[in-house]
């Protein structure tokens, strides 16, 4: 078991975070990495009403007893969001963690640290966990550029961004962005994380919604396999390289504009993709940790599997026999 401020801050056994995938880090997958010893966070932008999210915070409470976050991106969306009626919900419903990404939630801390939450904040970039740190959030993530998703514009590995983010902050560091195994955790650990994100690796696992052909896809997938896009408008993003995505970085060299891109963009082509299998038509967000990634086990498996092995990962390194 590896203690860390993390897992006193947050109360829990290991210092392992389910990524707040939307559409897939719903109930069922959140409860399954709180129920394993580590923290599940719903990706309330999967729900476009507050009852939506209501119930689904209901179903998870009913799935676990265990903590468990929500996080509310603060990135500007296709669609109008009221961040204040989430961040309350959230509250009323009995959420003591809550996960901010996109901006800095300076705007909401007060609503937040009057009700006594846990404030987890994911950022790319070492000035803005800084800035999280001075308006006051308990734990920050770096997120580098291996990671699914939005990994910022400054492409700077995790490997990188992880001691230079230690060393910028007094309050612990998560680190994300290409680990999957237990070698990735010890990896982040030793240099100076106190808890890791994933979401690539929790994708390809029994409980992850998304339907099985995707998750075979996801297998045969290595890490090459993905690329970048949407930098043309300033939120480059990871993908998995198909037809679809060569296709949108082929209209972004040719001067596409945001209204060009965004109907190829959209989420729901995404949600439809993970409901059907088929991901000809959707941009797929997947980290370059997929090249890791060849089975599909239950998340209480790889949790576990990384906490044994990492345990195995530090024997062996002890036993380094160290020469003058």
């Amino acid at each position: 078991m590896f203690k860390t401020r993390v897992t006193e801050i947050l109360g829990i056994k290991h210092p392992i975070l389910l990524a707040p995938m939307q559409w897939l880090s719903r109930a069922e997958l959140v409860a399954a990495a709180s129920n394993a010893g580590g923290l599940g966070i719903i990706a309330s932008l999967t729900f476009p009403t507050i009852e939506e999210f209501r119930q689904e915070i209901r179903k998870t409470k009913g799935m676990t007893d265990k903590p468990f976050a929500v996080n509310i991106t603060l990135m500007p969306t296709a669609r109008p969001v009221n961040h204040e009626d989430y961040f309350s919900a959230a509250i009323e419903e009995g959420v003591n963690i809550i996960e901010t990404s996109g901006r800095s939630p300076e705007p909401y801390m007060k609503l937040l640290k009057d009700a006594k939450v846990k404030v987890l904040h994911r950022a790319t970039r070492v000035r803005d966990i800084k800035t999280a740190e001075r308006v006051g959030v308990d734990i920050v993530t770096i997120d580098g550029f291996p990671a699914a998703g939005h990994p910022g514009m400054d492409d700077v590995a995790t490997i990188v961004l992880i001691p230079i983010a230690v060393d910028a902050v007094k309050i612990p560091v998560i680190a994300a962005g290409g680990i999957g195994d237990a070698r990735g955790f010890v990896a982040a650990l030793a240099l100076g994380a106190e808890g890791v994100l994933m979401g690539t690796r929790f994708m390809a696992s029994k409980e992850c919604p998304a339907h099985p052909k995707f998750k075979e896809w996801l297998l045969q997938l290595k890490e090459t396999d993905t690329m970048m896009i949407q930098r043309s408008i300033k939120s480059a993003a990871r993908v998995a390289r198909t037809d679809h995505t060569q296709r949108i970085l082929e209209m972004e060299e040719q001067g596409a504009t945001l209204d060009d891109l965004l109907p190829l963009l959209s989420g729901k082509r995404q949600e439809a993709a993970y409901a059907s299998g088929d991901i000809s038509n959707a941009a797929m967000t997947v980290g370059q940790v997929i090249g890791l990634v060849n089975e599909i086990p239950s998340v209480s498996e790889i949790i576990e599997s990384m906490v044994s092995d990492a345990e195995l990962t530090i024997q062996r390194l002890r036993n380094l026999e160290i020469h003058p």
